[in-house]
């Protein structure tokens, strides 16, 4: 049977130092998730967090998907970065996901390293980390895996499932798979596939992980080292594509880093060099490499058509559950044009749906930034939905 239980966040020996605690649940080798690959994993960990209460009739619970690099701590000070939480402009009390009038939860997805089973986890059969043993994982397998977490709670239907870029994806398959147990969907910055582009850009990154000698083929932590140089590479070439030109040019344009001229050398001449390294340096001390490789291949494969004879509108035939889908003008990693082929596959469904593209030029993280647009549309439609599903207002702070 499965139970919940306290444990360590961080599987990996390089984070069990200041690993931080999470409420996990724990499924036996009887309750294995059934994966697309055919492989049965078992036993399986699920690292979550919750936010505000669950009403008697367990009809106010929003699920929160995360992103790539995203994990459990979407509105909670991060305990391994001491950071705010990663959604912490979308989610809280009085926010448009609020806290204090929904139940919110958020999983670490199958396949990360903070909690859930991931490449980092004990591998029952050897002893040792599973590395690349550890079968490969699918955006559907993530939400299998959410699902069982949220048939833990007892919760027959989600109020709302909620995120961007790839937690956008696992939005997608929700609907898809689940419909019943979906009352309103909002997919932000995401595609119901992932383009040519997006897995070239993503197979870099691999590379770059794998090409670092510490990698060793996977097993790094059998050595007691990891390919941090490699994982930083990665990161740093795929902050880029999270960016847009015209916010690179006015936050860096090219200012020399403490500097009025050039050194003739290779070092972090331009402020923008400087930023990349930084985010590559400090990404690798919260994330584990093979995570990488698993989560990027995930979104790689997802193709939500290919699953129903490749027909997009298939996969939302009559469904039930309201959508509002939002794109940002200057995403060129999920463009605007990825969230139109939703929208008319949703209307193809006979789905409710509203789109908003919002004019921005911070481009694909906008969803993770301050931006009031952002907010009034995803607020809007959430009381809405809460009117037409019968949810009481808030309590008024006292």
């Amino acid at each position: 049977m499965s139970e919940i239980e306290p444990l360590r966040a961080g599987h990996a020996a390089w984070l069990e130092a200041d690993a931080p605690h999470s409420p996990v649940l724990r499924f036996s080798a009887d309750e294995p998730l059934v994966m697309d690959s055919g492989v049965s994993l078992a036993p399986l960990t699920i690292a979550y967090q919750t936010y505000g209460t669950l009403n008697a009739d367990k009809s106010n619970a929003i699920l929160v998907c995360h992103a790539l690099t995203g994990d459990q701590h979407v509105a909670n000070v991060h305990p391994l970065t001491g950071k705010p939480g990663w959604w912490e402009t979308m989610v809280g009390p009085g926010k448009p996901v609020d806290t204090d009038r929904f139940f919110v939860i958020c999983s670490n997805v199958v396949g990360g390293c903070l909690g859930t089973t991931g490449p980092a986890s004990t591998n029952p059969a050897t002893g040792k980390p599973y590395g690349l043993d550890m079968p490969m994982v699918t955006i559907r397998d993530m939400v299998r895996g959410q699902k069982m977490l949220i048939d833990h709670f007892g919760i027959a239907q989600l109020f709302c499932v909620i995120g961007g870029s790839m937690g956008g994806m696992q939005v997608l398959q929700w609907a898809a798979s689940y419909p019943d147990c979906v009352f309103c969907a909002i997919p932000i910055a995401t595609a119901p596939r992932h383009s040519s582009q997006n897995i070239a850009f993503h197979e870099v990154g691999r590379q770059a992980v794998m090409a670092d000698p510490e990698w060793a083929g996977g097993r790094y932590f059998e050595t007691g080292r990891h390919p941090t140089k490699g994982l930083a590479v990665a990161r740093m070439a795929a902050h880029i594509t999270y960016l847009s030109d015209e916010a690179l040019h006015r936050k860096f344009g090219r200012k020399f880093q403490n500097k009025t001229a050039p050194t003739f050398t290779f070092d972090a001449d331009f402020q923008i060099e400087s930023y990349l390294r930084y985010q590559g340096s400090t990404f690798v001390e919260r994330f584990d490499a093979n995570s990488y490789l698993y989560l990027t291949r995930a979104m790689d494969y997802f193709d939500l058509a290919g699953d129903y004879e490749g027909s997009l509108a298939r996969a939302f035939q009559h469904t039930r559950t309201r959508f509002c889908v939002v794109s940002f003008t200057s995403d060129w990693l999920f463009p605007t044009s990825a969230s139109r082929a939703i929208v008319h596959a949703l209307n193809a469904g006979g789905a409710s749906v509203s789109f908003v593209e919002i004019e921005t030029d911070k481009g694909h993280d906008a969803f993770l930034l301050d931006l009031p647009e952002l907010f009034a549309t995803t607020s809007g439609f959430i009381e809405s939905a809460a009117r037409a599903r019968g949810l009481k207002e808030a309590k008024a702070s006292t």
